[in-house]
């Protein structure tokens, strides 16, 4: 068990150790000693638009150069864009200083390896190992130089729109972007503008403290109600980080990331794929397992989290997976999950076969799901109730084989999530409610 580094690196409330300004000095110290050792070269620094990431930045600059380390600062950048940018700049590693989705309140820290990966684990607990020892400065002449670069927003847009396959650009497509006041601001609209759409931004002036503020993929309802008031093509609403996606469709509908892998894994699919198969999670609605089953595309189920993912599509050797959440990983693309670069897939897979988002994605019924978080203090006593073991055993029955049932104590909080989902939707609300009556009963 590390202590820091958790799924998606480091991450939690701007103030509170270790998400502080101290720490970041040593951690970025830690870092450079770490790469230092394997010889000379820079490392990348991005963020998103978060009040906190100016401060953070620095500090995370000081510690590097200090331990003899080269930087390169991007500023503000999706987090695909590191990944990339870490990969074409020939860099040892890239940093990113974001927490994603969640309020400006809290910040985080990620890592890419030099081939745009997560970092190892080995490499995470070096990193840790190097935060015991005491700060110890270079000599002066070896202290690393800082450059930033100012060209950095203009070489992704030129890469996302690379990954765009079609012969026919967007033009005569009117799309709204919700750029989540984050870090895809300067970017989405002009990749989907220089390809030929006619685009409308929103939440696309970060202050600092706006970012994901009641805006981007996981509040879509401003950009549902755009869409509609514009009368729009469609509607793409990213994150803070750029990392996920949500689209909606010209009637007001959101599509969420198991209808764009559905959409975009069917699209590429043929008899004559090396690959046969992709990933999803434990979360990813039964509607696309059964509705890729049709088209001969199998499907396995990895943890939730990005992490778990990606290691069961290197396991496997396929391409395309993801969360419902929208992050969405086109491995013949890129290296790592990637908004702008996922709906440049569904939106080139729509312009190929001349169908609307709406009409693209009928090959798939969702099934009505529902989800209850129920606080947990005590994730153990889960596994150990024969209460809850009853009571779902009783929930899969009655649902058989079209539905399911999962029980996931939370990464991140103190609470276990019930999910329900069938076809009847009526029956699924019933029996997740009991279902998360028996647990509080259990666990409260």
């Amino acid at each position: 068990m590390k202590k820091y580094f958790g799924t998606d690196g480091i991450r939690g409330t701007v103030g509170e150790y270790p998400i502080t300004a101290d720490f970041m000095l040593k951690l970025g110290w830690a870092t450079g000693k770490v790469f230092a050792e394997k010889g000379k070269g820079k490392v990348l620094i991005g963020k998103d638009t978060r009040i906190s990431g100016y401060m953070f930045e620095a500090a995370l600059e000081a510690g590097l150069s200090s331990a003899g380390i080269d930087i390169n600062m991007l500023g503000p950048m999706p987090t695909p864009a590191i990944a990339y940018l870490t990969r074409t700049f020939g860099a040892q590693a890239g940093i990113v200083i974001s927490a994603s989705h969640n309020p400006y309140q809290d910040n985080g820290i990620k890592f890419f390896s030099a081939d745009g990966a997560k970092l190892d684990d080995e490499i995470e607990s070096s990193i840790e190992k190097t935060l015991e020892l005491d700060f110890a400065t270079v000599q002066s002449s070896a202290i690393g130089k800082v450059v930033r670069i100012n060209d950095a927003a203009g070489r992704y847009i030129e890469f996302c729109k690379s990954t765009y396959k079609s012969a026919h650009k967007l033009k005569g497509l009117k799309i709204v972007v919700d750029c989540a006041n984050g870090a895809t601001y300067h970017i989405a609209p002009n990749v989907f503008q220089e390809l030929g759409a006619k685009v409308i931004a929103i939440s696309n002036k970060p202050d600092g403290l706006n970012i994901n503020e009641k805006c981007g993929s996981t509040h879509p309802q401003n950009l549902v109600a755009e869409v509609v008031a514009q009368q729009a093509d469609l509607g793409i609403a990213f994150d803070g980080d750029g990392d996920r996606v949500v689209m909606v469709d010209h009637t007001g509908a959101v599509v969420d990331g198991d209808e764009l892998l559905y959409i975009i894994a069917s699209s590429k699919f043929s008899p004559a794929s090396a690959w046969r198969g992709v990933v999803g999670t434990q979360m990813s609605n039964l509607g696309l397992e059964l509705a890729l089953r049709d088209k001969g595309i199998d499907i396995v189920r990895a943890k939730v989290g990005d992490r778990y993912v990606m290691a069961e599509l290197q396991s496997k050797g396929w391409i395309y997976g993801g969360e419902s959440s929208g992050h969405i990983i086109c491995l013949d693309m890129t290296t790592t999950g990637d908004g702008i670069v996922a709906v440049l897939q569904v939106l080139a897979a729509m312009q190929n076969q001349g169908k609307s988002l709406a009409e693209i994605k009928r090959g798939m019924t969702k099934f009505p799901q529902v989800m209850i978080n129920v606080k947990m203090p005590k994730r153990e006593l889960l596994a150990h109730s024969s209460a809850i073991a009853a009571a779902l055993k009783d929930a899969e029955s009655r649902l058989g084989s079209r539905g399911r049932v999962l029980l996931r104590p939370s990464g991140t909080e103190p609470l276990v999530r019930v999910m329900v989902e069938g076809e009847d939707a009526a029956l699924v609300a019933i029996l997740a409610n009991q279902l998360a009556d028996v647990v509080r009963q259990q666990v409260g």
